[in-house]
């Protein structure tokens, strides 16, 4: 099987280095794997893309390319020129959360979006983040082995789209997994006076609204959670 790797972080980001080495645990199913990333940080681009100029990419090794675009942008152009006999595409692991309705917003979520409306399996990961908690990778390859293995199991039924967050909690634990729906809790709109500079738009990522039962509350409560977007009809 080829997966394709993506990103919004940018194709020098630690997390997609942690998606590398977990895949690279899979080589024993016949995985191999390719990665076409942005040459630099995008996130937050939505599902942006570029059309009004040419896209530029230089490859940094065999099966590895940078785009000068964004995370849909590399998804257009390597299903269409440099991978396109991928089967199955993952994107992350973004470092942050990309719960509820950061999937509006999210390059990571958008990417795996695009390879679905492509018709090919995708899955978004990224890492729920706290200040209280080590901002490490080494761990993620672990905590993703059996999703990812499921996910490659599921590629022939046909297409689909899920979104996973881990959990900011010891590394060194195991977390539970929960399947959940994703939360549609707007999120609290504020704006901090700068004066001359104009207004800058200022949160509290913890605190923010959620629903019980919801990817928020789950991943906040310590889980990885797992929200099924799209399934194949064989599956419902």
């Amino acid at each position: 099987m080829h997966i394709l790797l993506t990103n919004d972080d940018g194709i020098d980001a630690p997390g997609l280095s942690a998606l590398r080495d977990s895949v690279a645990r899979l080589t024993h199913l016949g995985v191999r794997y390719s990665i076409v990333a942005p040459d630099r940080q995008r996130s937050e681009c939505g599902h942006s893309v570029t059309t009004r100029r040419p896209l530029r990419m230089f490859q940094k090794a065999p099966r590895e390319w940078a785009v000068d675009g964004t995370p849909v942008d590399c998804v257009r152009l390597a299903m269409t020129k440099l991978a396109p006999d991928a089967q199955l595409v993952l994107s992350g692991v973004n470092d942050g959360g990309n719960l509820g309705v950061d999937l509006l917003m999210s390059g990571t979520f958008a990417a795996a979006k695009e390879a679905f409306l492509r018709g090919l399996p995708a899955v978004a990961i990224s890492h729920y983040r706290h200040p209280q908690r080590p901002r490490t990778w080494d761990h993620v390859p672990a905590w993703i082995y059996d999703l990812l293995t499921e996910a490659i199991t599921h590629v022939p039924q046909g297409p689909f789209l899920r979104n996973v967050n881990l959990p900011a909690i010891d590394p060194g634990d195991s977390p539970p997994r929960q399947i959940c729906d994703v939360d549609d809790s707007p999120m609290d709109v504020q704006f901090m006076d700068l004066e001359s500079q104009g207004f800058q738009f200022t949160s509290n990522y913890q605190n923010r609204p959620r629903k019980m039962g919801s990817d928020v509350a789950h991943c906040f409560a310590g889980k990885l959670t797992i929200s099924h977007l799209h399934e194949p009809l064989a599956r419902q």
